[in-house]
């Protein structure tokens, strides 16, 4: 099996808006990056133009809200890819260029090797997470620490 990610946000200002620049011009850096880690298996994809990232992949038709979905060999190579490498300079800075949202944003799962979830598959286990709670369908870090 290997590990999906669904990472949601919604973005303070339009993505040509200049207070969220700096996090677009490091889009396709911090995503190359990911790209090349070992261990990446899959990346959901936006039109390809530089400095988009997955930005247009627009959720409810908001274009401020905005998803990463991945797959991973396994937890330590997500993990590794998160808390070791720029991508922990973005993620420590993100209040400066996403919302505070309410509702959990984030949610993993196991996935059969090949398999390219799709963004509602996404939405859905994230939407169980919310409403159910931690559980091998759907969960966060602290679930994993806590079943080690």
């Amino acid at each position: 099996m290997h590990l999906a990610e669904l990472n949601v946000g919604r973005l303070v200002a339009p993505t040509d808006d200049p207070r969220v620049k700096e996090f677009m011009d490091a889009l396709d850096r911090v995503n190359g990056l990911g790209k090349r880690m070992p261990g990446f298996v899959w990346m959901m994809e936006g039109s390809g133009e530089p400095g988009t990232g997955n930005t247009e992949t627009k959720i409810d038709g908001d274009p401020q809200f905005v998803a990463n979905l991945t797959v991973w060999e396994s937890v330590e190579t997500l993990r590794t890819f998160v808390f070791d490498t720029i991508h922990k300079r973005f993620l420590d800075r993100r209040a400066e260029w996403f919302e505070i949202l309410g509702a959990m944003h984030f949610v993993m799962w196991w996935v059969p090797e090949g398999h390219q979830p799709t963004l509602a598959e996404a939405l859905e286990r994230l939407e169980d997470l919310r409403t159910n709670g931690p559980s091998e369908r759907a969960f966060g870090w602290a679930y994993l620490h806590d079943k080690s």
